[in-house]
């Protein structure tokens, strides 16, 4: 089997939890693919991190890495990981210039936050699709206008460049790249033993609704908030919801606006799909179910909103992110890892 270098670059002021979540992920598959192959160390990954000089690098929490070497003395990589914390903010030119020239020879170049801004800097996202840290997303697009910089989802895939959100989105798009490279189950034997869910898709949103719509000011706009979370399937037209609220539907709907940036509709049908989406990944409920406990009002509509916002089925959401049930013992299973899959544009 192949074996794919992964170089994670360090400087000081690196977020740790940037490199140590890629990281465990890589060298999980490679003592996963070792397992069946005997002998992680031909298989997989081989995981190495460098500094520019080589010296031990202070993260953003005050914890030391050491490198297994300096930049120049670095293995030409498959993977080129960039990680971020505040010291992309202030980085030296010198890794600029790294980056600038030896960037464009790795067969796929990742970044993880911040670390977008790195390569923003250094050219290698000019008229590509990417996203960072929510906090990032206007600066990175104010600076390099030529960069195509997309605030919503977890990470973004361009061709040979993948750029992700903050801090545990790495994870998410480390999960999707060995999926791409040694098959579904692999990645899902790191999911389970990291305990994190294999796997959000890369166009879900960085914030939950609650976090990306502001709380209301005025208390009975509060209550409505509550009230749409838990009673996803009641009847939540701008009519019952202004009525619950003691209000004109007309200044309901403005305040309602004014206080947490959404319209009641808009508002609502984010809930709704969090809630299917979270029933999806944490249940065994049947795709009617969900649709009818989530508010839909038929599996169809359902659908057509999966659809829309996060660009995959319900049904397509839920292979992809629930955990498949365990096999009997004795029963026989296919092993698609010996086939890995290849999906570019993911």
């Amino acid at each position: 089997m192949e074996q794919r270098t992964v170089l994670v670059v360090l400087f000081d002021g690196v977020q740790s939890l940037d490199v140590t979540g890629p990281v465990e992920v890589f060298t999980g598959a490679a003592l996963t693919l070792g397992a069946q192959e005997s002998g992680y160390q031909e298989s997989g990954y081989r995981v190495r991190t460098a500094s520019l000089d080589g010296a031990p690098v202070r993260t953003s929490s005050g914890l030391t890495l050491v490198p297994d070497s300096a930049l120049a003395d670095a293995p030409a990589p498959h993977t080129l990981l960039v990680p971020g914390g505040p010291g992309t903010r202030a980085a030296d030119p010198a890794l600029t210039d790294w980056l600038r020239i030896h960037g464009p020879h790795a067969e796929r170049l990742v970044s993880v936050c911040t670390g977008a801004i790195r390569l923003a800097e250094a050219g290698l996202l000019e008229g590509r699709r990417a996203t960072t840290h929510w906090a990032y997303c206007a600066k990175l697009a104010r600076d390099h206008p030529g960069i195509d910089v997309d605030p919503d989802p977890i990470y973004v895939r361009d061709g040979r460049v993948a750029t992700s959100a903050g801090v545990t989105a790495g994870i998410d798009l480390a999960l999707a790249l060995v999926e791409e490279d040694f098959g579904r189950e692999v990645a899902l034997t790191i999911a389970r033993h990291l305990v994190v869910f294999l796997r959000r898709p890369g166009n879900q949103a960085q914030f939950s609704v609650q976090l990306a719509a502001q709380t209301a000011r005025r208390e009975p706009l509060r209550e409505v908030q509550q009230w749409i979370t838990e009673h996803p399937a009641d009847d939540l037209s701008v009519e019952a919801l202004a009525a619950r609220a003691r209000l004109s539907p007309r200044h309901f709907a403005r305040a309602f606006r004014a206080d947490t940036g959404l319209t009641p509709g808009k508002y609502v049908e984010r809930v709704r799909i969090e809630h299917a989406r979270r029933l999806l990944e944490d249940s065994d409920d049947g795709v009617e179910q969900v649709s009818r406990a989530s508010g839909y009002g038929t599996p169809e509509a359902m659908r057509r909103a999966f659809v829309k916002t996060l660009g995959a089925a319900p049904a397509e959401y839920r292979r992809r992110f629930h955990p498949a049930p365990a096999v009997p013992a004795g029963a026989s299973t296919s092993h698609p890892t010996s086939h890995p899959t290849s999906h570019p544009n993911r």
